[in-house]
């Protein structure tokens, strides 16, 4: 016969008995009735605790919860189990993953800073030297206003500016020479060019038709993909040349649709390529500070030019095919010779501010070019007089791209203000403005061969007709922002590179 509390009616753990009411209680249950009461739960006489009396019995054996009483119920409980450890798992995964990731972000951040911090003392250093040093320095001239470019006349220049010669030779008699002679060539074959329209160039019709026939994904790594600039090699277009934020450069032939060569040797991303017109040798720049010149047959670099001492953001070969224009965050332009790899000169684009250069391109004759300036400002240079002679503002933001048309007469430039400027360079004034889209981003300008026609590449890619300046044709096959942009001969296609690390053909 089972005891049974007084109190719950129930089977007691540790039961005991009262001595004044001879009743069996709960220990645990009649203990806080005392405590709070002092008497007997029955007789309401006065009871302690020590007056208890423990009975000894046979512990009691709880019978199985009815759901593990068969082999189905105690596998389901085992798979209840499996499925709440799981889900355990998982959860302590993401949660591993979080905070790798926060770990990875603040890890950056850090790095980001202290790369700031360095570059900061760097330059707070260089800028206290410069202080303790300064002194007049012979390579400093002031330019008059005289005319110095055939292309530009009655132009003037209004800023002093540091000119550096290489102590071997730099611009000597016969280089200047050089150029004098190619761009009175130049000058003489693009007048008889210029009075008719390039045989075999494609019509506004045959643009307006184009799309796109072939897209290429493979040519750069998927695990920093985006291609950032482009170029066609100008005797054969068929080989194009991309650089890419993998820090590799890549040629690659549109006809057998393979890849030619791989050049490797950057250390940071690759921002600015030229293909050289008759020879197979391609240049690169990138934010290591270098430019490189490599031998496309052997995939080889044959030369290293160190023109600058911070990222180099543009490059521009001149006519001649022998030097190599480029310009720098450092705030300097230089010109350097291919073959030897030396610089021939180098100059600071404002010695009274910081105006970091963008971009620069080669006026087709040689003789001037322009560059773009993070202060929103064009300048147009003589090369032989390493002289500033005319400015361009207007543009809101850094400048991003400019170009020189073929006949020489027009320069298109765009900024970080979605707008495409139109300049003519005999008469130096802004003569057409092409509003975009709001917060259209414009990456690259580029003129055909034939100067009829103008791609500007960016949110998308845009083709527009020369002197009407009238839109043709929009492709937005690019799932990126499309960063560069040419034409192909006679403008027989056009190839576009983009963010979504695609080299398009449209045809």
């Amino acid at each position: 016969m089972a005891l049974t509390c007084a109190i719950s009616n129930e089977v007691p753990e540790h039961p005991c008995i009262s001595p004044l009411s001879n009743c069996v209680f709960e220990r645990r249950l009649v203990e806080k009735y005392i405590a709070e009461n002092g008497v007997d739960p029955i007789t309401n006489e006065v009871l302690s605790e020590e007056q208890l009396i423990d009975i000894k019995v046979t512990p009691l054996v709880k019978p199985k919860p009815p759901s593990a009483t068969s082999i189905p119920a105690i596998l389901k409980s085992l798979q209840d189990e499996w499925d709440a450890t799981m889900l355990h798992s998982f959860s302590l995964r993401q949660q591993l993953q979080t905070a790798r990731q926060e770990l990875s972000h603040a890890l950056y951040q850090h790095d980001a800073a202290c790369r700031v911090i360095a570059r900061l003392t760097k330059e707070v250093t260089a800028a206290r030297e410069a202080l303790a040093t300064l002194k007049p320095q012979a390579g400093i001239v002031a330019m008059a206003p005289t005319p110095v470019a055939p292309a530009i006349p009655n132009v003037n220049n209004e800023e002093p500016m540091e000119v550096k010669d290489d102590d071997e030779g730099g611009m000597t008699d016969d280089v200047l020479q050089k150029l004098q002679d190619k761009a009175t060539t130049l000058t003489a074959e693009r007048k008889k060019r210029g009075k008719k329209i390039p045989e075999g160039l494609a019509t506004a019709d045959d643009i307006q038709s184009y799309k796109q026939i072939s897209s290429h994904l493979g040519l750069h790594s998927a695990s920093n993909p985006g291609i950032l600039a482009l170029d066609l090699h100008a005797a054969d277009t068929s080989r194009v040349l991309t650089g890419g934020l993998d820090k590799n450069a890549v040629v690659f032939h549109r006809e057998t649709e393979q890849v030619v060569a791989t050049l490797k040797g950057h250390s940071k991303k690759v921002t600015s390529v030229v293909y050289h017109p008759t020879e197979d040798v391609a240049f690169t720049a990138s934010p290591d500070s270098t430019i490189r010149v490599w031998s496309v047959g052997t995939a080889s670099c044959t030369e290293i030019v160190k023109a600058h001492d911070a990222a180099v953001t543009g490059i521009s070969l001149h006519a001649t095919g022998d030097y190599l224009l480029s310009c720098s965050l450092d705030q300097h332009w230089a010109f350097s010779d291919i073959r030897t790899g030396r610089v021939l000169t180098k100059c600071v684009s404002n010695v009274s501010s910081t105006q970091a250069l963008t971009c620069a391109q080669f006026h087709p004759d040689g003789l001037i070019f322009g560059t773009g300036t993070t202060d929103s400002v064009i300048k147009i240079w003589d090369l032989k007089e390493r002289a500033n002679v005319a400015n361009f503002p207007g543009h809101s933001g850094p400048i991003t791209s400019i170009s020189f048309s073929e006949n020489g007469y027009y320069l298109a430039t765009s900024a970080d203000d979605s707008v495409v400027k139109l300049w003519d360079l005999r008469k130096l004034k802004n003569f057409k403005t092409i509003a975009l889209e709001d917060r259209y981003e414009v990456k690259s300008l580029c003129f055909d061969q034939g100067g009829v026609y103008l791609a500007v590449a960016g949110s998308d890619v845009q083709i527009y007709m020369v002197k009407q300046w009238e839109l043709l044709k929009t492709f937005t096959d690019h799932s990126g922002v499309a960063t560069g942009v040419k034409f192909g001969k006679n403008a027989g296609f056009i190839a576009s590179t983009g963010m979504d690390r695609n080299l398009k053909f449209y045809a």
